[in-house]
């Protein structure tokens, strides 16, 4: 009796797991932000997109396939040239997503890589066409001209792959060591010419100054020949006498200097 009731313990929990793992078989989840497509190995790729949640399918049968539909970034180096033949390296950076009602078209024409096959190719193209449009100086003058012109040509190219871009943007923008070389040494000649002009500005002010006070020495004199003229030698008596008074202070401070009375003599020492 206790055998036939293992026996059929035994039994129910094998039927429980078998059960269990064809339920379990039977479930699958899609996580937040994530999309699903099914496919059927009768019917092929469904058109229905499954969105979040817990769902069925038919086990062994139907098989889903995951899709990330958030905005994801990925930054696209590309090397190219200008309108004036320099070589450009420029980065582009791009959040992008794919259309959630276009997967299971994604899915089937390119793949669960879409992002892989899809975004250098035409960022590549897109990146080319664009650059080719401006020179090296417009690249830099410009720029905002140039993301913009990049973003809508390339909004619009990956349209047709069921991709939507969230942001395009110019993150690095250099150009090939001859040209900044060269637009090292236009900086530099530039900074000589400054300096260069500074210096005949200066030399010109310094000429003028020159002349202005050669000019008023020339008009004192003039003043001072009419006052003459006008006064007699009393200017010239004053001035003696101002000069007299000046030496005579400045001698009175020296430590060297001895006054000798008039009318009388001095012994002086002095060393034989």
């Amino acid at each position: 009796m206790a055998a036939k009731v293992l026996e059929s313990l035994g039994k129910l929990g094998l039927g429980l797991a078998v059960a269990g793992g064809v339920v379990n078989s039977a479930l699958y989840n899609v996580d937040a932000g994530h999309r699903a497509v099914i496919f059927d190995r009768f019917r092929g790729v469904q058109d229905t997109v499954v969105g979040e949640g817990t769902h069925f399918l038919i086990p062994w049968v139907q098989k889903p396939i995951i899709f990330d539909c958030r905005s994801r970034p990925r930054n696209i180096p590309v090397i190219t040239g200008s309108k004036d033949l320099q070589n450009v390296n420029i980065t582009l950076r791009i959040l992008f997503r794919p259309v959630t009602a276009q997967l299971p078209r994604i899915f089937t024409s390119i793949g669960e890589d879409y992002d892989e096959r899809v975004l250098p190719s035409i960022t590549t193209e897109i990146l080319k066409s664009v650059v080719a449009r401006f020179d090296a100086g417009e690249l830099i003058t410009q720029r905002e001209l140039v993301s913009r012109q990049v973003s809508e040509d390339l909004t619009e190219r990956a349209a047709t792959f069921g991709l939507i871009l969230d942001d395009v943007s110019l993150t690095h923008l250099t150009f090939g060591k001859e040209f900044t070389e060269a637009v090292e040494m236009k900086q530099v000649a530039q900074q000589e010419a400054e300096r260069a002009r500074f210096i005949v500005e200066k030399a010109e002010q310094q000429k003028k100054a020159a002349v202005i006070s050669a000019e008023g020495d020339s008009k004192a004199a003039e003043l001072i020949a009419n006052s003459l003229a006008t006064a007699g030698d009393g200017l010239i008596e004053l001035r003696k006498l101002e000069a007299a008074e000046d030496i005579a202070y400045q001698l009175s401070r020296s430590r060297n200097i001895t006054y000798l009375p008039s009318g009388q003599s001095v012994l002086l020492q002095l060393p034989q």
